[in-house]
């Protein structure tokens, strides 16, 4: 009976870790190293000038990401010279999605004409620390003096299927507040994507 108990505990902490993990919007978020298609290694401090950053978690082969990538575009277009430039960065493990693996990173960014870093999260640890769970799953990040501070997490808009059909840009009005002064509202949405393919969760 106790052992029974025991075990009871162990699963429904684990539970509450996992629905517990990852930034809310307010928290101060840590910088990353991750590796760009062209082989640098990008950072959010290579961005000196930055007023904060889109990072957006996706991926090659999501049929939402895809449906997104070109609005990506457009975000970065729009917003990097107002000093939010996305970031995206791809948390799959091509050893179970080989679409997502580096080379095919690559050609889709070159493909695509891609205007910001796509990055990969090799060790999968930063989209854990982000609280990511989706592809794509957007967090607007904002300077405040040295720190990133969350404003917006959720999805991009409401409409993947088609974009001439959105009617709340909820990225672009989340950096719209940000810029007049304002905190976004909504500051949260629910992501809706494909699950992101975790190699620990892969081997359980």
């Amino acid at each position: 009976m106790k052992k029974v108990m025991f075990l009871t505990l162990i699963m429904t902490a684990g539970l509450i870790y996992a629905g517990d993990g990852g930034y809310k919007v307010g928290d101060v978020a840590a910088d990353f190293n991750l590796k760009n298609v062209d082989g640098k290694m990008v950072s959010m401090a290579n961005y000196p000038d930055a007023k904060g950053f889109i990072v957006v978690f996706t991926c090659n082969h999501c049929p939402y990401a895809k449906a997104y990538e070109n609005r990506l575009i457009e975000l970065d277009k729009m917003y990097s010279k107002k000093g939010y430039p996305v970031i995206a960065i791809n948390p799959n493990d091509p050893n179970i999605v080989p679409e997502d693996s580096y080379l095919k990173m690559k050609e889709k960014s070159y493909e695509k004409g891609y205007t910001f870093p796509y990055l990969i999260d090799e060790k999968q640890d930063v989209y854990k620390r982000f609280g990511a769970t989706r592809t794509p799953h957007v967090f607007v990040l904002q300077k405040e003096d040295k720190d990133l501070v969350v404003k917006y997490i959720g999805t991009i808009d409401n409409n993947y299927k088609d974009a001439e059909a959105v009617t709340e840009k909820y990225v672009a009005g989340a950096v719209n507040s940000l810029l007049a002064g304002n905190n976004p509202e909504p500051d949260f949405t629910k992501a809706i994507g494909c699950t992101i393919k975790d190699r620990a969760s892969a081997n359980l």
